[in-house]
């Protein structure tokens, strides 16, 4: 059997990848978003979800009793300290790995293996340094066995989409960090996934790139809807860009709060110097650094 798209992801890369929320709390703040996901078809549900890494040296356990609720073409940002599992609840996302214990549905169905309905990018763009800017986009086409003639316009659309026009035949070299992960989430989207999962694409670039490419993103994701699962570190970067940001506490990674993002869109840098925008980031900093209360 070929293999999927998100198995391709998954190994270029691999060569690339206290606050105590009691159960009843964390069922409270899943149970907080039925209303918002009642009326729209439900993309991903997960629930009673934990991840324990073994090892010779001993077990971590990466993410206990996570419960999350995510709608079609909803923009999630997940943020929170280094270790508390945000990757590694990105990854069971894209059965990229394995739960210990609890179920992942996705569009009603257990999902056990990888699903080219998924694109997946990752913090470094990991492009081949041997394909053209143009062929690493239609690396996945090729692996699906997808054909390649009727691909090639597609990513050539991508290319230009996400400001490359012009650089298809460039080589990874001969372009920035911020080129090379544009290349990197056009490659994503070349086989038109309808889940986008993104851990972390911005955190190795300066902070004038980053922003761009976080605007740039939004550009793309309200031209081509899709369901965005984005991990950061960036409070201000997760409420930019989310219609929810998920707050999760310290290892083991619970779900500590979800927040709405009422900000309109599209949203501007001048939105991070309002109130409201202020009080979301008091609000998730004090659940993240501070234990702050979880919403009922």
């Amino acid at each position: 059997m070929a293999p999927t798209g998100s198995m391709l992801f998954a190994a270029v890369g691999d060569v690339g990848a206290r606050f105590a929320i009691n159960k009843a709390q964390q069922q409270g703040a899943s149970a907080c978003i039925r209303g918002h996901v009642k009326s729209r078809m439900l993309k991903i549900k997960i629930e009673n979800l934990s991840k324990i890494y073994r090892s010779r040296s001993g077990h971590v356990s990466a993410l206990e009793d996570v419960n999350l609720d995510i709608v079609q073409n909803e923009f999630i940002t997940l943020v929170g300290p280094s270790g508390c599992g945000k990757s590694t609840l990105l990854k069971i996302i894209g059965a990229l790995i394995r739960p210990s214990r609890g179920t992942l549905h996705y569009d009603g169905k257990t999902l056990l293996q990888p699903t080219r309905d998924v694109g997946i990018v990752f913090q470094e763009p990991v492009l081949l340094p041997w394909r053209t800017a143009l062929d690493n986009v239609l690396l996945p086409a090729e692996i699906l066995g997808l054909d390649i003639a009727a691909s090639r316009p597609r990513a050539m659309e991508l290319l230009k989409l996400v400001g490359l026009k012009g650089f298809e035949s460039s080589y990874p070299r001969e372009l920035s960090g911020g080129m090379q992960q544009r290349v990197a989430l056009s490659r994503a989207l070349i086989h038109d996934p309808s889940v986008l999962l993104m851990d972390e694409p911005f955190a190795a670039l300066d902070a004038m790139t980053r922003e761009e490419l976080g605007f740039e993103l939004l550009r793309i994701w309200d031209t081509h809807k899709k369901t965005v699962i984005f991990v950061t570190h960036n409070i201000v970067e997760a409420i930019l860009l989310a219609d929810r940001v998920v707050a999760m506490s310290p290892r083991p990674g619970r779900i500590a709060k979800i927040v709405k993002v009422d900000l309109p869109r599209p949203r501007t840098l001048d939105m991070e110097f309002t109130p409201e925008f202020k009080g979301y980031s008091d609000e998730i900093r004090s659940v993240i650094y501070h234990g702050g209360t979880v919403a009922a």
